[in-house]
């Protein structure tokens, strides 16, 4: 189990790859983003964007999955989340590309009443061209290693 004492600030772990597909584009956007650039390619190729893109939603949900699955592989005792400080599109996801999540420790700090520490990370999304798709900072909270029985 990796407690919150066990990350040190500058620490990077690899998230794992996703490969994004046009049928998932639109059936997210369809749902939760319907704006004519997620989800009908022919207003896509006329908006500024030249073509279909997911939705900046769709992909933080993508690297919240990401996020998850890589905590369950490492076993992290992750409790949930008070939120973002910010979160940045910084490039069009596209159909075939292929995203690479990463997350950089950049802050940790006990609760003062809690047996819980917080975690402020930089979790990115980088695509096959090496470019930042989406940059989120947020702050993760998971559990403090157990006091050992006297």
């Amino acid at each position: 189990m990796k407690y919150w004492e066990d990350f040190e600030v500058g620490e990077v772990i690899e998230l794992g790859s996703c490969a994004i597909t046009e049928a998932e584009v639109l059936a997210f956007a369809r749902r939760y983003d319907p704006q004519p650039f997620h989800v009908d390619p022919e207003a896509a190729r006329r908006s500024i964007f030249g073509g279909l893109i997911a939705s900046g939603w769709h992909t933080c949900a993508l690297l919240m999955r990401l996020s998850v699955d890589a905590a369950r592989r490492d076993g992290a005792a992750a409790t949930g989340s008070p939120g973002l400080d910010s979160c940045r599109w910084l490039k069009p996801v596209r159909p075939g590309d292929v995203l690479t999540g990463r997350t950089e420790v950049l802050e940790t700090w006990p609760s003062r009443s809690k047996p819980i520490g917080f975690i402020r990370r930089r979790n990115e999304l980088i695509n096959q061209h090496g470019d930042v798709a989406v940059a989120v900072v947020g702050i993760t909270m998971y559990e403090r290693r157990p006091v050992a029985a006297a």
